[in-house]
Parts: C-alpha cells; structure tokens; sequence
C-alpha cells in the first residue's frame, strides 16, 4: 500500500530481514562462600520475584558404580523420595506440599542433584527438609524394590525401540570393555535385576557428601542472608564421596568399524556416525560450539540442509559433541527409510568430510556465532534456569564465571579458529558407523559404499 509520498510500506517478502544488533545482556554477579563443614555454597542474587530455585550438587554420579551394580546410583537417587528416618514417603510429600514445592532428584554420570524452587520465606523450612532427605534417608524396602522394577520395565522397553537400540550400540562400538559409558546410564537388566536395598543405603551414605559439590540458590536472597540459613541445616555436613575410578582410555581404530543391529522387516534405519570428544574443560570448547552449529547443530546446518531440504531423506538430522568432565564424545545422529539409506549415509560422509577438509566459509561462521549468543540470554532468563545452569558448572569443576564470558569467547571465535577446533578433534576416516536397520535390505549397498568392514549384529 501507498503512503502519501507514492512509496509502498509493505515489507519486501522476496528476501529475509537483517539480523538486529546484538543486545546487551547482564548476568547477576555469583557470589560464594565455604561452610564450615566443607560444602561450598554459590549465590546468584535475582530479585525480581520473591522465590529461591535451589539445586544442591553432589559429586558422584553413576560412573563411580562398578559394572556388576550399574544402575545403582540412578536407583537411589529415584529412591531418595521414599521417606527418612523421621517420616515415611507420604509423610515428606505432605510436609513439602505444605512448603508449596517439592524435590527433584536427578542423577548424571558425574553428579547427582536435588533441586527445588519456593517461596524465599520458606527457604528456611525448605533447607530443613532438603538436609533431612540427603543426610537421614531411610530407602524403604517396598519402595526401592517397586523402583527397581520399574526399572527393569524401562530396560525392556529400551530394547524394544529402535532409537534406544541405536544409542545402546553406539556405546559399544565407541567405548571399551570396562568403561562406565559403555552401558546404559539406566544399568543393564542383569545388573539392576541383582540390586538389593541395602546396596542402595550403601551406596548413598558413601556418595552423598558435600565435598567436591555445593549448593546453588538463585532468587531473592544474597550471600549473607544465604549463609546464615543453610549454616543452620547443612553447615556441619561434612566428608567426600569416593574419589571416580580412572576410566579406560577410549582409543578409535584404524580401521572403521561399520556395524547393523538387525531389525526384520524395519522401514525406517537409524543411523549413527560416532567419534571420541574433549572434555568440558578442553580450551577449544567455544570453537566448537560454532563449528558444530555450522555442520549440524543447527536447523540451518549443513547436514541438515542436505539431507532434508535438498534430498527429503529425513526430517531432521543433528551432530553435536558431549562434554562431561572426562573427555565426551561425538555423534550424528538422524533416522532415515529404509529405502534411502545408503545414500543418507553417503551424504553424512561426505557433508563431514567436505566440512572437516575444507571448513566454514566466514558467513557461516558469523551466523553461527550470532545465533549462539543470541540465543544464550533466553536459557538464562529465570532464577530456576540460573540455577540449574550455575549448577552444571559445579558438577563439571568449572568456575562460577564461566557463563559470564561466554558470549564474549563465542563473538571471537574466527572462522579459521572454528575449522582448526573440529580438525584438531574429529577424523571423519575414523569415525566408526552404526545402524539400526533390516540389514537385508542395506548390507549391500552400504558395503558398495567401502567405508569400512560391515559386521551384522
């Protein structure tokens, strides 16, 4: 339409509008402190609205358990919840009900955390209940043998969908005999079909210790107020967890293994392309978000733009790397027809190995950087994700400003700084391959590929 000067105000629909400016954004400063029993507490003053999220870390996760016990540290951590010494689980349910919040216990291969949000007047109670949970817990017999078959229901289930099976074989093919990631962070049927009880007790009182974790509370509450309340409940908490059993080095052949875990008559293959990766701690970590976000991190990548939008082979396909804080891995990871397998999987080859030889170009690289930190004040928005982001950095013994310059390191990532990154931790010729798929219909054509030996599993 017109204006009065003849010229049209409609916004020209044949091209994208620029990209904004960049805006500002401010995290609020962390402080900390150590009490006097050992737990280190970070504080990350949000007073906008009158609520605390908190999230207590414990330094041990499901790495620390043996082979033979796999499992066991994710079942006590279901089993927390079941009651205390002092009340049973429907008596701290109710008691947390009246408080308005209520326990999340969650268990990674480094950590275990118990996270809640309340009102910041009932953070004193709040605290109370938290420090009876991790320090008191009393692990019902009923309850932690209704969880284990609960969880022998979900390792059935695992075996039975074809995504599942696929992450399942990719560990074995990555990781070696005896490495804890070789397995499923669930445990194996065997494993968790012999847990007893008293394992679980077992286990938690060793494990649930403050050192080398801590509390994070973000909300409406400073460091000073912060101390004198948790003093109170877990000022005297002391000892540490058992120090994580040295991993097994995690070595890729010189050959490539290419492995199908067979499915009859599947119409559809998962595929999996898989590589060791750097720890968290690796100071190459910012380049490789950008580089990653360029070849398949993103809805614009590379992979992505070939596979579906150029072929229409899937609906989506991602690469990404896993930093935990011993070394971490990488993998693409997409599910395509049976019938266009073998070229989905040629593409994948040859978009990584294009993109490894060859690098971004330097638009791809500025649009990766500003997506990235654009895109970071929005999981940084509320005190619950302050928290449980502050509370990641404490599980991977990070500093409490890493989040702080994380826009500044990804804005000066260079294109070639990007490239040297993923050359430095990627080998596309080595990378091994996994499929889940009716290898009968797929072992031909992906032999005539000649990526590798194929083994049918």
């Amino acid at each position: 339409m017109p204006n009065d000067s003849g010229t049209s105000t409609l916004p020209d629909r044949s091209r994208p509008p620029a990209p904004g400016s960049l805006r500002p954004f401010h995290l609020p400063e962390v402080a900390s402190s150590r009490l006097e029993g050992g737990l280190e507490l970070r504080v990350v003053p949000d007073r906008r609205v009158p609520l605390v999220t908190g999230v207590l870390v414990m330094a041990t996760g499901e790495a620390g358990v043996p082979e033979r016990a796999a499992g066991l540290a994710g079942l006590a951590g279901e089993a927390l919840m079941g009651g205390t010494r002092h009340r049973d689980g429907a008596g701290l349910a109710e008691a947390l009900e009246e408080q308005g919040t209520s326990f999340r216990v969650s268990t990674g291969w480094d950590a275990s955390m118990v996270s809640f949000t309340c009102t910041a007047e009932r953070l004193p109670d709040t605290l109370a209940l938290l420090a009876e949970v991790v320090r008191e817990p009393a692990f019902p017999v009923d309850e932690v043998e209704r969880l284990r078959k609960q969880r022998m229901a979900a390792l059935a289930q695992r075996r039975a969908d074809p995504s599942d099976l696929a992450d399942d074989e990719a560990d074995l093919v990555l990781y070696p005999v005896g490495h804890p990631w070789r397995r499923s962070i669930l445990g194996t049927e065997a494993s968790v079909d012999a847990l007893e009880p008293a394992q679980v007790a077992g286990w938690a009182e060793a494990a649930y210790c403050p050192g080398g974790g801590g509390l994070v509370l973000a909300g409406d509450l400073d460091l000073a107020e912060a101390e004198g309340i948790v003093a109170r409940h877990l000022g005297d908490w002391s000892g540490a967890p058992p120090a994580p059993p040295r991993l097994p080095e995690v070595r890729l052949g010189r050959e490539r293994p290419v492995v199908i875990r067979h499915r009859a008559g599947a119409v559809q293959t998962e595929l999996r392309i898989l590589h060791t990766g750097p720890p968290r701690s690796t100071e190459d970590y910012h380049e490789l978000l950008v580089a990653n976000a360029i070849l398949g991190g993103s809805f614009t990548s590379r992979l992505n733009l070939n596979l579906r939008e150029k072929h229409g082979y899937t609906y989506g396909v991602r690469s990404g790397f896993t930093f935990r804080r011993r070394s971490g891995e990488f993998t693409v990871s997409t599910a395509v027809g049976t019938e266009v397998t073998v070229d989905a999987l040629r593409e994948s080859m040859s978009e990584l190995s294009d993109y490894l030889a060859d690098g971004p170009t330097e638009e791809e690289t500025a649009r990766a950087r500003d997506y990235l930190a654009g895109v970071f004040p929005l999981r940084m928005e509320t005190a619950a994700q302050l928290a449980s982001r502050s509370a990641e950095l404490l599980a991977l013994g990070l500093p409490a400003d890493t989040h702080h310059v994380y826009r500044d390191r990804i804005r000066g990532v260079t294109r070639d700084a990007a490239h040297a990154a993923i050359r430095k931790h990627l080998d596309p010729a080595r990378a091994p391959v996994v499929l889940v798929a009716d290898a009968e219909a797929v072992r031909e054509g992906i032999e005539a590929l000649g990526i590798g030996a194929v083994e049918v599993r």
